[in-house]
């Protein structure tokens, strides 16, 4: 009998669907698009219900009024918004949306995945929402260029692969960014860290130290930038550059770049090297980059050891010991010939400090580590630790278990903050 109803379910959804694609076939014939280009957004959509009523009663199937009604409501997502993916869009709190192939696709909720029940006629109808989104942007995606970083007029960045690169069909994945970014007072609600640490940023940031945040992907690398940012003062100017904008900076006076990828023709395109290059000339007072991940690494050090003081990036990284390592391997990138003593020397005197984050096994972002850069002891970067988060293993519901503590080590920065008028309690750093 379960298997009857199942069979029957699936039968009902795909009549669905073809009748919501006949109906979508239909509209587009009877409207009159130039018309339509005429009016305002809530009057567009009433015609648009007003046709699809009217299609819909010259139909022999016999729907219900909640059946119409959604029906004719998701018509209207296949005509101006990206179809079934709308209802999740819709879900503030969904942070990821990864559609594997029509009938196959996942979110991010809290920091887990989770499969959904939506899903789309067939590849054709997944590669027309794909198509309308990438347009919206002026690119393209085909053959020639299956592969494309796009984002949504909410700041959502997208990343879209077709055949012949992927072999099941066309994938699409969504990272969300809130319409109001996490700030430092919500990141301490979700216990990403203690308000020791968060009024420690805010000493180093408006100190005009250089930071550098560290960690994986979907880590939460570019909230804790967002959060730290509020703390930069609103008479400064700010340069922004970013791969695909994602910081929301509450400052008044910020200047927002970002990268161009080469047309089909392998040309024009512009860098973050070439950015970064183009803000020193801007007369900023702090350069934040959203990402360092190429060439650009020799640029944005050597700004901040030329007075550009209070430069924040984020790096990506599992340990602030690779993210080192990684900034060297950028260096090396540009062909540059810097022996290793002089790539550590730039690095050690530019960055002042590592922060550490990390989504640990049961969804939840921590930030695991906080190193100061002290220096250079022969060829090797000198740091020291000043917060850690100590795991202690996991509860019967699988919460991850642990503490944030001071090591007992007082940061040779605090006398930078004594310079500036702020004064590092000697009790942050006493181990409890």
């Amino acid at each position: 009998m379960t298997g009857a109803l199942a069979e029957d379910a699936i039968s009902n959804q795909q009549g669905f669907q073809d009748m919501k694609a006949r109906l979508h076939r239909m509209l587009i014939n009877r409207m009159d698009l130039t018309k339509l280009g005429q009016l305002e957004p809530e009057q567009l959509h009433e015609e648009v219900a007003r046709l699809a009523s009217s299609l819909l009663a010259q139909e022999d199937t016999p729907l219900s009024t909640v059946e119409r009604e959604r029906l004719i409501h998701e018509v209207r997502h296949e005509l101006f918004g990206l179809g079934p993916l709308e209802q999740l869009l819709a879900d503030t709190t969904i942070s990821d949306i990864l559609v594997n192939s029509p009938y196959n696709i996942y979110i991010e909720r809290g920091g887990k995945l989770e499969k959904t029940s939506i899903e789309f006629k067939d590849n054709e109808h997944l590669m027309r929402v794909i198509e309308r989104i990438v347009s919206s942007v002026g690119r393209r995606i085909d053959e020639a260029s299956p592969m494309v970083d796009a984002r949504l007029k909410d700041g959502s960045r997208v990343n879209a692969i077709i055949p012949p690169l992927s072999l099941d069909g066309p994938v699409l994945s969504i990272r969300r960014f809130g319409a109001e970014p996490l700030r430092m007072h919500r990141l301490l609600e979700n216990q990403a860290l203690t308000p020791d640490m968060a009024a420690m940023f805010e000493m180093c940031v408006n100190a005009k130290l250089n930071v550098l945040i560290s960690g994986g992907t979907g880590a939460g690398k570019t909230t804790l930038l967002n959060a730290l940012s509020a703390y930069i003062p609103a008479d400064e100017r700010i340069v922004t550059i970013e791969d695909s904008a994602e910081l929301q900076m509450q400052q008044p006076h910020v200047v927002r770049l970002e990268t161009r990828p080469p047309n089909i023709e392998g040309k024009g395109e512009v860098s973050q090297r070439d950015l970064v290059k183009n803000a020193l000339r801007m007369r900023p007072d702090r350069i934040v980059i959203g990402e360092v991940r190429g060439g650009e690494a020799i640029d944005m050090l050597q700004a901040m050891n030329t007075g550009h003081d209070g430069s924040l990036t984020t790096i990506h990284a599992n340990t602030p010991r690779d993210a080192l390592a990684r900034l060297e391997t950028m260096i090396q990138m540009t062909g540059m010939r810097l022996s290793d003593r002089a790539m550590r020397q730039q690095i050690a005197s530019a960055v002042n400090l590592v922060i550490q984050v990390a989504r640990l096994t049961d969804g939840t972002r921590r930030i695991t580590s906080i190193s100061e850069i002290t220096g250079m002891e022969g060829e090797t970067i000198t740091m020291q630790e000043v917060f850690i988060f100590d795991r202690r293993g996991v509860d019967k519901d699988g919460r991850v278990l642990g503490r944030f503590r001071p090591t007992g080590v007082r940061p040779r920065f605090a006398e930078r903050l004594k310079i500036y008028g702020m004064q590092l309690p000697r009790s942050f750093f006493e181990e409890v």
